[in-house]
């Protein structure tokens, strides 16, 4: 990748910063709700609601803290209490809106509880992070709701980073974890650079995104939020992106392929798209979606603050628009799909060629509820 003769003299270059990227496409400068009927049917009380819905819980999240002790927060309304299992034993208790803390459990690969409310069925959920120190984006895609009150299952789908750096503890963990199937979304350049490790038997993949490397890189600030703002376009359009996307979400309705990882290098550009195409077919709300795509900056904030600390600040401002995810990139991505499909069920018949069947089976497979 060229650099700037400019950016040469930093402590580490701009080129060696970038591997820690994930980049998109070279700079190319510069695209109303039906309304309900009424009713005059008489609300349900949130208890009534409970009766009507397999899966009562509107939140529910499970925080491992460094200590060992785990934080899980639910609200459910209409439900008059709720047991927390680890395994098969009663850790926690508490009501219709608690979080609890639950400490002195033995070490595990990972946690699991099972949140058990005294009405409809239970909501099984593990912190959403793998605690990979080689892989710090190795995050779990479920555990989010949908607008039917469905639940995405956790521990079948995984998005990250490159696997280029796993330790032999990390490989022995996926394996034990049952990672199947590695789907690399990266260019050709990338994988021959930074080859992955997977565990012994995975079935490896590539779903090349981009079908290029990519050749040019900003010297502004401003080329930099053009640079990832046509790449997260060009992920909705792109033929090779659309070919890439479609055989993930091919495979992630095939129970045959689970557990199943998917990636690019810094596990937040195509993995972030990746990620959006598959929440969204699966029915998860915009809001959500964006939370899930923010938060690859809070899991490599210790890596991008590294990379900054090497290099200049006239530098560290070029870089920061490309390391970070932003809100405008992952909606630049959505806006294509209106722009070129008019809607998100279109884009996935048309642009990705996926049929009913295909749809139907990712929601088999991957909805609680």
């Amino acid at each position: 990748m060229e650099i700037p003769r400019a950016a040469r003299r930093t402590t580490v270059s701009l080129a060696a910063a970038i591997a820690a990227l994930s980049l998109t496409a070279p700079v190319a400068l510069a695209a109303p709700p039906q309304r309900l009927a009424t009713s005059t049917v008489t609300p349900l009380t949130p208890r009534q609601q409970v009766t009507q819905q397999a899966i009562p819980f509107t939140e529910a999240t499970v925080t491992q803290h460094d200590d060992g002790s785990y934080s899980v927060s639910w609200r459910a309304p209409g439900v008059r209490s709720v047991t927390v299992y680890a395994g098969d034993r009663p850790v926690a208790h508490g009501g219709a809106e608690q979080t609890v803390t639950v400490r002195g459990l033995a070490p595990a690969d990972r946690q699991w509880f099972r949140l058990v409310p005294d009405q409809g069925e239970p909501l099984t959920l593990a912190d959403r992070s793998l605690h990979l120190k080689s892989a710090p984006n190795f995050r779990d895609a479920g555990g989010y709701r949908t607008a039917d009150g469905k639940w995405v299952r956790m521990g079948v789908l995984y998005r990250t980073g490159e696997l280029s750096k796993l330790t032999d503890a990390d490989l022995a963990k996926l394996q034990r974890l049952g990672i199947r199937t590695d789907y690399d979304l990266r260019a050709p350049g990338e994988r021959a650079k930074a080859p992955d490790r997977v565990p012994e038997g995975t079935r490896y993949v590539v779903a090349d995104v981009l079908g290029e490397d990519v050749t040019d890189f900003p010297t502004t600030p401003e080329q930099a939020v053009d640079l990832m703002i046509n790449g997260n376009r060009d992920y909705v359009s792109k033929p090779s992106a659309r070919t890439a996307y479609s055989a993930l979400v091919r495979d992630a309705a095939t129970p045959d392929a689970h557990a199943l990882a998917y990636h690019c290098t810094a596990g937040k550009d195509r993995t972030g798209w990746a990620s959006a195409v598959l929440l969204t077919a699966l029915g998860v709300d915009r809001d959500t979606v964006m939370r899930d795509y923010l938060a690859s900056n809070a899991y490599r904030a210790e890596e991008m603050q590294a990379i900054y600390d090497q290099v200049t600040p006239r530098d560290a401002a070029i870089l920061k628009p490309v390391l970070e995810v932003r809100p405008e990139y992952l909606n630049a991505s959505f806006e294509e799909v209106q722009a070129r499909y008019g809607t998100f069920d279109h884009y996935l018949r048309e642009g990705l060629g996926l049929n009913d069947q295909v749809l139907t089976d990712l929601r088999k497979a991957l909805l609680a509820g």
